[in-house]
């Protein structure tokens, strides 16, 4: 089919192209019948052999491709449309419609479809009256007598419902699209009355209703009014009565009444609240008969009405008792009975209304406010009571039923409880821990009726989803909470669990009372050894260990003996160890420094021995994972360990001669030539490598300048790693070294010697083809931003090749990767800064500055994310600060090429730029701004709906 010409674009032809599409095996065949018929469509005969595939005989797939074509050429091809020809298409294609009222559906559809975008090219010029001749053509059925009363008003309502959804993703031009849906939208006072005739027929088909109701839905999408929605409304809650169409008059009622717009008609929704008070009858009914899908329409009914038009309704305060009412149906939606997700799917609808109402109600003036605080305040503390009654866990027995799906819900379910919890705390305040309080006292000291752990776990869980955030240092019911905790019984992982994360969320107010550490800290150390708790107990130890550290010197030998057997144990998970050394590393660097030696020797002994012997095997899957491990273990202990913070230093540099070696580094040079026998073998694995860099990253960030001993051989270390194999961790450590050591001389001297092997490396790399490694040229931008910020000397003498980092960087700016591109943004925004005070600074932007700018025009012009147009424009600001003098030659110039960069921008738009670039030399702000709006130009995006929302 190759070789068809335009000539042969007949009905038989584009039939035979169709058989081939659908029934051809061959996938090259189809390929080429698919690409023919897209000629076909776009060719003039297409207006003519369209029809012909439209006739009764042919096969519905034949058909179908008629209706696609139709709409194609009124969509796409308009202006091939022959003169005079327009009445004619225009009575066709109705009668097209109505002669497939009755089927095949999806042709009918395509049909409206291409009936819609003829609307839309000539309403209302040409067309002014384009749906009301539509209702009146299909009303009586002018021109066919086979299709019966209900066929028609099916397909008139396909008509309707479709009109607005196509002028939704229709492809017209923005100022177009608008003059068409205001259009549209006055034509819904002819639509509205035979909408609301045919809900309200008592003999009117369920199809033909639930049809209705789609075009309800589609007209709303016009910004149709409520008060001109109010009968059609009416009709609609009517519906809720019909079993049938319950679910699409939910979501039609639903869509009316979130429209926004809704707010400047009060009197109208002033009528619809009692509308939805009277479905709580149904509501109750569907709940006891345990129909879900009946009581959730209604509750997203109300929830709708109470969350869009809250603060609406509030300030109509005469009738404060009508819109109570509503607070209150949709406060026993939040209650509904059973467990979510398992027995309901309801009430987690609801939460987000609870913020609303508290938003609006705090927002008011101050006499409004002080009413309904007086009437919501009550209705907050009951909202309190059922949301822990919802978050109660089930019984055992029926707990064991559920799916790992439902369990993960539930636990979701409670999170969204959790936050909700914490914004009613806003409104209630201590008030609310106090009550939280008494029931508790209460449950525990009853004992003659025992309570289940699920009403104890519910009350912890609510104390615990207040205090996670919220300051509660000067409530005056957490001492008498921490004095119940102990007293109870554990008996389900559930309320463990829970206890645990109560604990650990209390830690900063257990610092600032560190007495009452002895009545909690045994809790979490006697759960420490149980796996099923281990994420609750482990978290909650940490924490303590982070903000208690300085008052953990009693408690200190017992949280060591416990922690060290559960790691010889390996009781918990890799990442749970990970948490348990880094609370190890809290604890260890407050004790007195006499004690640290000792204790971090007994803890770190067993995992370097365990390392030794796995160093001395031969590499293999199996010993990887425990090497990476231990080196993980290392490194978290090393991230929290810092001496230092014992007292408030300044961050001075230390020499070996005034102060004596951290503990931290003693191990580090005991275990350096064990680490440097791993890396020797396992040189060509990335984890176990990214691993040793991590430990000696961590230290870094910890110890400072202590790190000092270890400067020389660490240099050698990762020169030897990143030369056989080249990972971004490398780069990322010495990018530390340069941080911390950059100012202190006598330690500079091999970093920059390892600064000079990975340059020399990373060209290489570039020469070959950088493009598989956009992690390492990342990590190498920003490596070499860094030295420029901190030592900008090393770039005065001829061991680092400025030069050939400024070209690496124009290639990194080909990098579709946008952490690549943002990090060759901070280099060359860095680097041109020193233009004046680094000679091969200036000396390479005076040769190819030009090339800079071009390349970071090529950027704008190629429609990079959006994200990035801030981070270019940096740079730009950067030339344009410190190159004034020959920006305005260079901007000139790359400019001058005809559609570059970008075919949307005119020679005006380019001077106008190169204008507002060159003026701007000051207002970073007012720069990145006209950079913005030359990136949208060049994505031919100004001035359109895209462009607006910047």
């Amino acid at each position: 089919m190759e070789s068809v010409g335009a000539e042969e674009f007949t009905v038989e032809a584009v039939e035979r192209a169709l058989r081939q599409l659908y029934y051809d095996p061959d996938m090259s065949q189809k390929n080429v019948a698919q690409k023919w018929l897209t000629e076909a469509q776009a060719s003039s005969q297409a207006w003519h052999f369209c029809w012909a595939l439209l006739q009764p005989d042919k096969v519905p797939e034949i058909q179908f491709f008629g209706a696609s074509t139709l709409h194609v050429k009124i969509s796409q091809h308009w202006s091939d449309l022959p003169s005079g020809q327009l009445d004619t298409l225009r009575s066709q294609l109705i009668a097209q419609v109505i002669q497939f009222a009755s089927g095949p559906k999806m042709v009918l559809t395509r049909l409206c479809v291409a009936l819609a975008s003829l609307v839309f090219h000539i309403l209302p010029e040409a067309w002014p009256t384009a749906v009301r001749d539509l209702l009146r053509a299909f009303q009586t059925g002018e021109g066919v007598t086979e299709a019966d009363d209900q066929t028609r008003c099916l397909a008139l309502l396909e008509i309707l419902a479709v009109l607005p959804e196509e002028l939704l993703s229709s492809r017209i031009p923005g100022s177009r699209r608008s003059q068409v849906r205001s259009a549209l939208a006055v034509e819904w006072s002819s639509v509205c009355p035979l909408l609301q005739q045919l809900l309200q027929r008592e003999n009117a088909p369920g199809q033909v209703r639930e049809r209705v109701l789609r075009c309800v839905s589609s007209w709303l999408t016009l910004d149709i009014a409520l008060k001109d929605s109010e009968g059609v409304l009416q009709s609609c809650f009517t519906l809720l009565k019909d079993s049938e169409l319950f679910d699409t008059a939910v979501e039609t009622i639903v869509s009316i009444i979130s429209q926004p717009d809704c707010q400047r008609f009060a009197d109208s929704l002033l009528k619809i609240v009692p509308q939805v008070l009277g479905l709580q009858e149904q509501q109750k009914k569907a709940v006891q008969d345990g129909d879900m899908e009946i009581s959730h329409g209604i509750c997203r009914i109300a929830v709708a009405l109470g969350e869009t038009h809250c603060r609406t309704l509030l300030e109509q305060v005469d009738h404060w008792q009508c819109f109570q009412a509503l607070v209150n149906m949709i406060l026993s939606c939040t209650g509904i009975p059973g467990h979510y997700p398992v027995d309901e799917t309801s009430s987690s609808l609801t939460l987000t209304f609870w913020y609303t109402l508290q938003d609006d109600i705090t927002s008011l003036d101050a006499e409004r406010q002080t009413l309904y605080l007086q009437i919501y305040r009550p209705v907050y503390f009951h909202l309190v009571d059922v949301l822990l009654q919802k978050a109660c866990f089930p019984t055992d027995e029926d707990y064991m039923t559920w799916s790992a799906d439902d369990k993960e819900q539930f636990r979701t379910y409670r999170v969204d409880i959790s936050d909700t919890l914490m914004c009613v705390y806003e409104l209630l305040g201590p008030e609310l821990l106090r009550n939280l309080y008494d029931k508790l006292g209460a449950l525990l000291m009853d004992t003659a009726h025992p309570s289940s752990w699920q009403d104890i776990e519910a009350l912890l869980f609510g104390f615990q989803s207040i205090s996670e955030t919220v300051d509660v240092s000067y409530s005056d019911v957490i001492p008498g909470l921490i004095g119940l905790i102990p007293l109870i019984t554990a008996n389900s992982i559930q309320l463990a669990e829970t206890i645990m994360f109560t604990i650990g969320s209390l830690a900063e107010w257990l610092s600032d009372h560190s007495v009452m550490l002895a009545s909690v800290l045994p809790v979490v150390l006697h759960a420490l050894p149980n796996p099923e708790l281990s994420v609750a107990c482990v978290s909650a130890l940490k924490r303590i260990c982070r903000e208690c550290r300085h008052d953990l010197y009693p408690h200190a030998d017992d949280i060591m003996s416990v922690s060290l057997e559960v790691l010889v144990k390996d009781i918990h998970k890799s990442t749970q160890c990970m948490w348990l050394m880094q609370a190890l590393g809290f604890l260890l660097s407050s004790l007195p420094s006499e004690d640290i030696p000792g204790k971090l020797l007994s803890l770190v002994t067993p995992h370097i021995q365990q390392l030794e012997r796995l160093a001395n095997e031969m590499p293999s899957s199996t010993n990887k994972l425990p090497i990476v491990q231990i080196l993980g273990l290392l490194s978290s202990l090393f991230s929290t360990f810092d001496i230092n913070k014992q007292s408030e230093r300044l961050d001075v540099i230390r020499t070996s001669q005034i102060q004596p070696c951290n503990p931290v580094v003693v191990i580090l040079q005991q275990i350096f030539p064990l680490i440097h026998a791993i890396v020797n073998k396992w040189l060509n694995e990335p984890e176990v490598v990214k691993a040793v860099c991590a430990v000696f990253e961590k230290s870094l960030k910890t110890l400072m300048h202590d790190f000092w001993p270890l400067v020389t051989q660490l240099c050698e270390l990762i020169g030897q790693i990143y030369n056989a194999n080249p990972q971004s961790c490398v780069l990322d450590v010495t990018q530390q070294l340069v941080h911390v050591f950059s100012c202190q001389k006598d330690l500079f001297s091999p970093i920059t010697h390892l600064l000079e092997l990975i340059t020399n490396i990373t060209m290489s790399i570039f020469q070959i083809g950088s493009r598989d490694h956009p992690d390492v040229v990342e990590s190498f931008m920003q490596l070499h931003a860094q030295v420029l910020q901190r030592k900008p000397d090393v770039y005065r003498t001829e061991r680092l090749d400025i030069k050939a980092v400024f070209y690496c960087g124009i290639l990194s700016f080909k990098f579709p990767e946008t952490p690549t591109l943002k990090a060759t943004c901070l280099l060359f925004s860095e680097l041109v800064s020193h233009c004046e005070d680094i000679p091969a600074v200036r000396e390479v932007l005076q040769e190819d500055g030009k090339l800079l700018l071009q390349t970071l025009l090529e950027c704008l012009g190629s429609q990079s994310p959006q994200s990035l147009t801030e981070d270019l424009a940096e740079v730009l600001f950067s030339v344009s600060c410190n190159c004034p003098s020959v920006l305005s030659l260079w901007l000139r110039e790359v400019l001058l090429p005809p559609g570059f960069p970008s075919s949307h921008l005119t020679s005006e738009h380019k001077e106008q730029f190169c204008q507002q670039i060159l003026r701007e030399q000051v207002n970073k702000r007012r720069l990145k701004d006209i950079v913005k709006e030359f990136a949208l130009l060049s994505g031919g995006l100004q001035g359109n709906e895209y462009a607006a929302s910047y």
